[in-house]
């Protein structure tokens, strides 16, 4: 189970109304899913540190649907003395992991594992110390029961961490002086309906409250905790910034064009276009902003 869960939007940008795996190239997808990850750097950089302070000396850290392994490669710097397991369920996207943890001097103490969430995780050799599941939780039918295999695969004293939640990001202001005002607020909508259609999608899907620190208790944890983290870019932010918000929103153009107005499509088009002065590629109030909520828990020892 391959998850783009180092997007810069509150979930994923829509990629149609069906949420099958073998539909997706991943290949395809990497450059764009390490382009996110690493401009998201100094966010999750501040998130592993709030972190160490909980689990100080991990044996074992286990970034669950991990993608091409941006994230597993900043929590082998931050535990040093760790040894890391990057899972997904897509090949192309595990080499690409490993190829990086070479390049970063790291893969003596670098593993994968393919396969599907949550068994996958009864591969593992021993208990982890730290699993981190960012933005993987939301693609399992079960999360009350997914929840419960992950805290299983811990350590006594072990921690959980997931991001979920958040806020949506914001790149431009509510009147960008074409179209109609508010856009990306029309956008975000139809991410949501997206999100609830994907939701209801999955085998073996279950309505379940979304109170984090309560389904962690529930799956037998402890000292449950929330913390938010920020990125913020001002005006005018860089160039890979804009970068991969056009890249982000072409997609997103192409996945929700029949549910767009034709005002609001002609406005994406000149977003998108690396010619017109308006687009994110040049205008001069392009900034991006952002916060991503981690929930953590412990393993009683």
């Amino acid at each position: 189970m391959a998850h783009d869960h180092h997007t810069d939007h509150q979930h994923e940008h829509p990629r149609g109304h069906h949420h099958d795996h073998a539909e997706v190239d991943w290949t395809e997808m990497a450059p764009l899913l390490e382009e996110g990850a690493e401009l998201f750097a100094p966010l999750y950089e501040r998130a592993l540190a709030w972190l160490s302070r909980q689990q100080t000396d991990p044996g074992l850290v286990v970034d669950v649907g991990s993608g091409p392994g941006v994230v597993s490669c900043q929590l082998a710097e931050t535990f040093p003395g760790a040894r890391i397991v990057a899972v997904d369920g897509s090949g192309p996207l595990l080499a690409r992991a490993r190829d990086r943890a070479a390049r970063l001097g790291v893969a003596d103490r670098f593993g994968t594992l393919a396969g599907e969430l949550p068994g996958v995780l009864d591969e593992l050799d021993y208990p982890a110390d730290l699993l981190w599941a960012s933005r993987s939780l939301h693609h399992l039918g079960d999360q009350r029961a997914a929840l419960a295999a992950f805290a299983g695969r811990l350590a006594p004293g072990g921690t959980l961490a997931i991001v979920e939640g958040g806020l949506p990001t914001r790149f431009l202001p509510r009147d960008i002086g074409i179209g109609r005002p508010g856009l990306q607020a029309r956008l975000n909508a139809l991410e949501e309906e997206w999100f609830n259609e994907m939701r209801a999608s999955l085998t073996g899907t279950v309505e379940e409250t979304e109170d984090w620190p309560a389904l962690l208790t529930a799956a037998g944890l402890t000292h449950a905790r929330s913390r938010s983290f920020l990125l913020d870019l001002p005006a005018p932010a860089p160039e890979r910034a804009r970068a991969y918000v056009a890249a982000t929103l072409a997609r997103t153009r192409e996945a929700v064009a029949e549910r767009l107005d034709a005002t609001d499509l002609a406005t994406l088009d000149r977003l998108v276009d690396p010619d017109d002065k308006a687009s994110v590629h040049h205008r001069p109030d392009f900034f991006l902003l952002t916060a991503q909520t981690v929930h953590s828990a412990s393993r009683p020892l």
